[in-house]
């Protein structure tokens, strides 16, 4: 099998996610994309081998220590997230709504403390519900058409503890701009829809030209709190 390169890998997973969505399936195309790769990488546009360099580089900037909290990584992919999150001492979950994505974390993190499940975002177990100290979310909500993304908010939301925090991470765009191709980046305005569910702002950081080196762009981490 020849390694697509990361422009080949986005263009086929924009093919597969329109299909999906031409259905009026919003999550089957996950599934077909995780198993369409075979175990292969870089065939996943988002894999970050060392965990998202913008969740890295904020957990290195406040020091943070996850020693006996609970963590949670929506739509948690290859894992990487997850496995930064263990280390920094955080109990942590990693779910995905694909069932190849979760074997896949399986194999390559053999000895990991990360629970890894599959499980919906619309439709996760009850015991998860105000159950986690911190959770990372990034480009779930982008890979959601507009009508699905405003449940996801709420669904994101109600897994926060009293007092524990959620940190977003998404591509950004203004009102005026085009909303573009999957992901779509997204709006400030959009994000605050979390302060309808209980969550405060408690950072936002505008950051322009970030992102790995192959995928750059402007994007916004913002840190909410729950009452």
């Amino acid at each position: 099998m020849n390694r697509p390169t990361q422009d080949e890998a986005r263009a086929r997973t924009r093919a597969i996610a329109n299909e999906s969505l031409q259905r009026g399936d919003a999550l089957g195309w996950f599934e077909r994309l995780y198993a369409e790769a075979n175990g292969d990488e870089a065939r996943i546009p988002w894999a970050d081998l060392d965990g998202h360099p913008l969740l890295v580089e904020w957990m290195r900037k406040h020091k943070v220590d996850g020693t006996g909290r609970r963590a949670l990584v929506v739509g948690c992919g290859l894992g990487e997230d997850a496995e930064v999150l263990a280390r920094a001492g955080f109990d942590t979950m990693g779910f995905d709504v694909s069932p190849t994505a979760i074997e896949w974390c399986h194999k390559r993190f053999p000895n990991s403390t990360v629970r890894y499940e599959a499980a919906d975002l619309f439709a996760p177990p009850a015991t998860w519900a105000r159950a986690f100290d911190f959770v990372f979310e990034s480009y779930t909500l982008q890979a959601l058409p507009a009508d699905r993304r405003a449940g996801a908010f709420a669904c994101i939301a109600q897994f926060i503890a009293p007092g524990g925090e959620l940190l977003v991470v998404t591509r950004a765009r203004e009102p005026h701009e085009d909303t573009g191709e999957l992901p779509w980046p997204l709006l400030r305005s959009e994000l605050r829809t979390f302060e309808h569910f209980g969550l405060l702002e408690a950072a936002f950081e505008d950051i322009p030209d970030s992102g790995p080196a192959d995928k750059p762009g402007r994007h916004l981490r913002v840190l909410y709190r729950a009452d």
